[in-house]
């Protein structure tokens, strides 16, 4: 797969849509229940990102659609450098994709899986950019809601970045937020409310960092819920449980948690895509050429109903392209100053006069 690429394109015009076309596929490195993730490169700046690509039929079948849109919706609107950034995002007649920021260090779960032991000082240095993340976030009024070790990327300098804004949500003043959303052994008390929903708010984003900066000075998390442990039970876990501090640890640190190179991957996932991948990423450009040749459409009622949600899909899939959102931002910068300077020359002249 590594040395595939997706075709072989004309020279890249700026004002032209970013597309699949675009990107060299290098290799595979992650998967979800309906999404995948390869390293892909730029081929006019040869600037390397990682291109995360859900299939359109799943994510209908699965009603994730609403889901993909919300987090587009939601990360075309933000860029801080301890987020994973959305760069771009576009379709085709199978996929949808998301290209955003490349981070090789790979993710804190990775490194808690092989045993690594983080500092106390390489911690807080984690808590540090984290906390910088989340108060980003609030002032845009962005719960992230799965904060945990699975979602903090390590970029090739030891900083983390948060990423999967897949059921992150808006906060606003018309709307109390109340759903159950995330992964139980991160997930605020208030969220286990069993006798009636009760609002939330940013506060259950700060609960879940200190469950995992716990998580990475101990190798275990402080309570002991499990994705299949129940409501009940789990708000009898709050109510009775004593988390234990290490003696080694700094007094500062307890202080603070009770507040609240290589590629580091699995390389099954590139093993996976090259050998039982029925569609695999680099044989697109053919497969989609053969589909529209040979494809007779079933005059079924279901895929009938699945044809008009594709359609739907089509029309309003989020296209985003940061670069030309950035030159637009540069644009009205010079224009806005060249009108200054010219407001204040005239001025001048006035006060010569």
């Amino acid at each position: 797969m590594g040395a595939n690429t997706s075709s072989k394109s004309p020279p890249f015009d700026e004002n032209e849509d970013v597309t699949f076309d675009h990107f060299e596929i290098l290799r595979a490195i992650g998967k979800g229940s309906f999404g995948k993730v390869c390293v892909v490169q730029k081929n006019d700046t040869k600037k390397m990102y990682a291109m995360k690509y859900m299939n359109k039929q799943k994510c209908v079948e699965r009603n994730e659609v609403r889901n993909v849109f919300k987090e587009l919706q939601i990360m075309q609107g933000l860029e801080h450098p301890f987020l994973v950034n959305l760069w771009y995002s576009f379709q085709d007649e199978e996929d949808m994709f998301m290209v955003v920021d490349l981070l090789l260090g790979g993710d804190l779960r990775y490194h808690l899986q092989q045993n690594v032991r983080f500092q106390e000082g390489t911690v807080k240095l984690f808590i540090c950019e984290l906390v910088l993340a989340l108060d980003y976030l609030q002032s845009r009024h962005i719960i992230h809601r799965d904060i945990k070790p699975d979602n903090i990327l390590l970029d090739e300098h030891g900083h983390v970045h948060i990423t999967d804004f897949n059921i992150a949500t808006m906060l606003t003043k018309e709307i109390q937020v109340t759903t159950i959303a995330g992964t139980k052994p991160y997930m605020a008390p208030e969220m286990f409310n069993s006798t009636k929903p009760t609002g939330y708010s940013f506060a259950v984003d700060w609960w879940s960092l200190g469950i995992t900066a716990y998580e990475l000075l101990r190798t275990r998390r402080p309570y002991h819920i499990r994705s299949n442990t129940s409501t009940n039970e789990i708000a009898h876990v709050f109510k009775t449980a004593t988390v234990m501090y290490p003696a080694a640890w700094s007094t500062d640190m307890v202080s603070l948690i009770k507040k609240k190179g290589r590629l580091n991957c699995d390389p099954t996932f590139e093993l996976e895509e090259m050998i039982l991948e029925s569609k695999p990423l680099h044989k697109k450009k053919k497969r989609l050429a053969k589909k529209e040749k040979d494809t007779s459409k079933s005059n079924s009622s279901q895929a009938c109903h699945l044809q008009k949600h594709l359609e739907m899909l089509q029309r309003d899939f989020i296209v985003f392209n940061r670069e030309k959102v950035r030159h637009h931002h540069n644009d009205i910068q010079t224009i806005t100053l060249a009108k200054s300077r010219g407001a204040y020359k005239e001025d001048n002249q006035n006060n010569n006069l």
